[in-house]
């Protein structure tokens, strides 16, 4: 695997500054992983990604943000990111001023069309202050973003190292079907002691968390209008019918009504 970089997306001191535009946008490809460390900044930040997955640690959540989808992270508030392969992904900042009426709380949505054309306009603006057109398109933006409804992605991640093996496998091989008691073998735990640290570490157990992985690792295929069959079976379900029951138990909506908005 590449290296993992930790370019910034816009300079720090622009991030941190009191004044600026009310909205600064970043785009960036990296052929490879990246990886920003914790870190905090005085501007509000919706950020997404155009393919695969970020990793998100923001306060005490740890969130999977599949391609497709947004993420709000208020001013001031830590949060680290990570990339799982090449980073193809943008960021919003909008400035403290411009977060007054804006979630207080993080949040990952689906953002609706007119967000995402809205998204890609900004993101080519240069980083001056707002003509009265473009101050007009960033309301919508926040608009939006404060209209939105957040949804449940957070996916808690292990901190012990050999439990992390064991998620980055998961998250690689979404089909794998080894059970706890494989787990366990594979890293040199007995079956209940894995299951214990497991709980203890995400709260949930390995067969809820690995439930889970797989709904976030399908959204973004779904979107993309891969068959629901094809996106069942390659998770690992022997049938639709049991791939749709668990989306359904996560999401609140059918995988076919979630895909089509």
């Amino acid at each position: 695997m590449a290296d993992q970089t930790t370019t910034a997306l816009i300079d720090p001191a622009l991030a941190n500054a009191a004044d600026g535009p009310a909205l600064l946008g970043a785009q960036l490809r990296l052929p490879g992983p990246r990886r920003t460390a914790r870190h905090q900044h005085a501007r509000g930040q919706l950020l997404g990604a155009h393919q695969g997955l970020l990793r998100i640690e923001v306060g005490d959540l740890h969130w999977l943000l599949p391609a497709g989808h947004v993420a709000w992270i208020p001013p001031s508030l830590p949060h680290a990111l990570a990339s799982t392969s090449a980073f193809d992904g943008w960021s919003l900042y909008f400035s403290a001023q411009a977060c007054t009426d804006l979630p207080a709380a993080p949040r990952i949505f689906q953002p609706v069309p007119l967000l995402q054309a809205a998204v890609i306009r900004a993101l080519q603006w240069p980083h001056v202050p707002l003509d009265a057109t473009q101050a007009r398109l960033a309301g919508v933006i926040a608009d939006e973003i404060a209209a939105s409804t957040p949804l449940p992605l957070a996916l808690p991640q292990p901190r012990d190292r050999r439990l992390r093996r064991i998620a980055a496998a998961l998250a690689r091989s979404p089909d794998d079907l080894r059970s706890v008691e494989d787990w366990a073998a594979a890293i040199g735990l007995s079956s209940r002691s894995l299951a214990r640290h497991w709980l203890a570490e995400t709260h949930m157990t390995l067969s809820q968390w690995r439930q889970r992985l797989r709904v976030l690792l399908a959204l973004p295929r779904l979107l993309a209008g891969e068959p629901v069959i094809s996106v069942a079976l390659s998770m690992g379900y022997d049938t639709p019918s049991a791939f749709i029951a668990v989306f359904k138990r996560e999401m609140g909506v059918t995988p076919a009504r979630y895909a089509g908005g």
